[in-house]
């Protein structure tokens, strides 16, 4: 199985703590996340924290459960997928909040998976596309913020 990985960051001129929240509440995930058409945290969660599940699916119909497996707010949260589309035998992804400026913060998010043959076969063309969506999501995320 390959395995592929990658980090995209943007700066955003709010406080780490703010978009921290921002971010992991799941009642305005929706608000900047256009990735998603659906994003609830399940069995009974109200709030995002280490060990609460969440289950997102993606614009394209795709969907996938995932634990925090880290979530050390303002600076770090991470999530592994527990179910998900077959092509990933794995996935997990973080977000890192650095304070820059009391005003003024470096989000980064990494993600690491696996695929299974035969989408291995194009996981260049994978990789690109989730790359994109990353990007993509953190300019949305910037102007939602920002704008709030």
């Amino acid at each position: 199985m390959a395995s592929y990985h990658f980090s995209e960051k943007i700066m955003i001129n709010k406080p780490a703590e703010v978009i921290f929240d921002y971010t992991q509440n799941y009642s305005k995930r929706l608000d900047w996340d256009t990735f998603l058409k659906q994003a609830e945290l399940i069995n009974g969660a109200t709030e995002a924290d280490k060990g609460v599940r969440a289950w997102c699916v993606a614009r394209n119909g795709i969907g996938m459960e995932t634990k925090y497996v880290t979530y050390n707010r303002p600076r770090t949260t991470a999530v592994k997928m527990t179910r998900g589309p077959y092509m990933f035998s794995s996935f997990a992804g973080s977000w890192k909040f650095s304070t820059l400026e009391p005003d003024r913060s470096k989000v980064t998010f990494f993600y690491t998976y696996r695929l299974r043959f035969p989408f291995t076969l194009v996981g260049g063309l994978i990789k690109s596309n989730l790359r994109g969506n990353v990007r993509q999501r953190l300019r949305d995320l910037k102007k939602c913020v920002e704008g709030a």
